[in-house]
């Protein structure tokens, strides 16, 4: 279900996202082997997913348009999230029961923001995927008698764990810092199992360093990474909702223009704040690991709020822990399965109306978010889409276009046209530029340097050639601006 359901939405339901055309090109980059090249080697994040990218586009096949990539690369990361769901539902279910494993897994494959997150190119879904396996073997070892193959399977979620890493640094605070802690409160498996499993994500991005710098990308490897980690810091603020530009927007106008989205979304985040509470106290230490996780990324995500640079696809991070929290966190407190020969201090009745309780709010979460799955297929958001396909078919190659600075990456959506930021009449007229792009929805909610009525002044008398109305850019908007100015 979880894959039908991102399959359905991956090319109709979600717009263009600037990050996406990068993502895809660093993966086109490698099919043919090398380092991740976007105007020189890219060190930013680790390479994982751009050659998970490459070995897909051998598998699928190339595209000969950008949207096509992106699609095929969309397609690639729904597929990813089915295997996800998988692990989620074997994970939850060996850490508390079945009936837990499948509301688990019933809830990613309709959660809204989950679909959402999935169904672009992004890093995010390939990151928590290893995240997810490694904790799904890492968990294996714990609360069971010794045996002689047991480092296997510590080595085998050290990789997983480094994959994650390798994918997105910030993979190593979901799982070195867990399994750390765990080893500290001895919530884990046995401790030599724990430090050959951190060994082995440690050595796994060692041998990455010194591939780098055998090849002599080091230099070049230690600004993109020292630039990455101020930017996780909070020490350069670029991009996100805490933007030093003005920029970023506002978080709390994102989270209340959202709320018809993900208000079941919020309402879980909430929920499961309670819930980890229950599992530290009262689960045992398999569950209690998994408490670990949640709280290492709620730490994570709270410094991003706080101050370091928060952009909206770092709350999968945390949304993905709150799933199986939840529904183990319910378990613990209703005495069900696993642990009802330990659990009988409510009376019968008591606890067929908690399970009632959350058999209704568990419903009602489900219909809302189906309603909204119903509600995006049935209203496509690809405006962008439409928008490449008109320029190339109205347009002769090599014009210029201009776009709102601060706007997405439409010179890398426009190769082929010479697509710059103008913000001044004079600046357009001197560059001869006669079309201008705007996302009205990213101008008038402070994403761009220009206020609305800048812009509106800038595109003034211009005729409207293309116009598509959206969920993610609002009324997305191609000019043709008067001749002379």
């Amino acid at each position: 279900m979880t894959l039908f359901v991102r399959l359905a939405m991956h090319d109709r339901s979600f717009d263009l996202f600037g990050d996406e055309v990068i993502y895809t090109d660093l993966g086109r980059s490698v099919i043919s082997g090398g380092f991740p090249r976007f105007y020189g080697p890219f060190f930013l994040h680790g390479p994982a997913f751009f050659y998970l990218e490459a070995g897909w586009a051998r598998i699928e096949g190339y595209p000969g348009s950008l949207m096509g990539w992106i699609y095929e690369m969309r397609m690639l990361n729904c597929v990813l999230a089915g295997a996800t769901a998988v692990v989620l539902v074997l994970l939850t279910t060996r850490a508390s029961s079945p009936r837990a494993g499948a509301v688990v897994g019933a809830l990613y494959a309709v959660e809204p923001f989950c679909i959402r997150q999935n169904d672009r190119v992004l890093l995010e879904t390939a990151m928590m995927f290893w995240v997810m396996l490694g904790y799904l073997v890492f968990t294996s070892l714990i609360g069971r008698l010794p045996r002689r193959h047991d480092w296997l399977r510590a080595v085998g979620a050290g990789l997983f764990f480094g994959v994650a890493t390798l994918t997105k640094d910030e993979g190593v605070l979901l799982t070195v810092l867990p399994l750390a802690a765990g080893a500290v409160l001895r919530w884990g498996p046995r401790l030599r199992l724990t430090v050959l499993t951190i060994a082995t994500t440690v050595a796994v991005y060692a041998a990455y360093m010194a591939v780098v710098f055998e090849n002599g990308y080091f230099s070049i490897f230690w600004q993109g990474k020292t630039a990455g980690v101020q930017r996780m810091l909070g020490l350069v603020q670029s991009t996100g909702f805490n933007s030093s530009s003005g920029t970023g927007g506002s978080l709390q106008s994102r989270l209340i223009a959202e709320i018809a989205y993900f208000g079941t979304t919020y309402t879980m985040l909430l929920l499961a704040g309670l819930a980890v509470l229950v599992v530290l106290f009262r689960g045992d230490q398999l569950q209690r690991m998994l408490g670990l996780l949640y709280c290492a990324a709620g730490v994570t995500l709270a410094y991003a709020v706080f101050l370091g640079t928060l952009e909206e696809q770092e709350l999968y991070l945390l949304v993905v822990p709150s799933l199986v929290i939840i529904p183990v966190a319910a378990t613990l407190l209703l005495g069900g399965s696993r642990y009802r020969r330990r659990s009988r201090r409510g009376s019968s009745g008591t606890r067929k109306l908690g399970v009632a309780a959350m058999g209704a709010l568990l419903t009602i979460a489900l219909g809302v978010n189906l309603l909204t799955c119903v509600r995006w297929l049935l209203t496509p958001d690809e405006g962008f889409a439409q928008l490449i396909s008109y320029v190339t078919e109205h347009i002769p190659a090599g014009t210029p276009i201009a776009a709102v600075n601060g706007d997405i990456e439409t010179g890398y959506a426009l190769p082929d046209y010479q697509v710059g930021y103008w913000d001044t009449r004079a600046a357009l007229a001197q560059a001869h530029v006669r079309y201008f792009v705007v996302e009205w929805a990213t101008v008038d909610q402070g994403y761009s340097d220009q206020t609305p009525a800048e812009v509106q002044n800038l595109v003034s008398g211009g005729q409207v050639l293309f116009s598509f109305a959206g969920r993610t850019y609002g009324t997305l908007v191609l000019y043709q601006l008067p001749q002379g100015r």
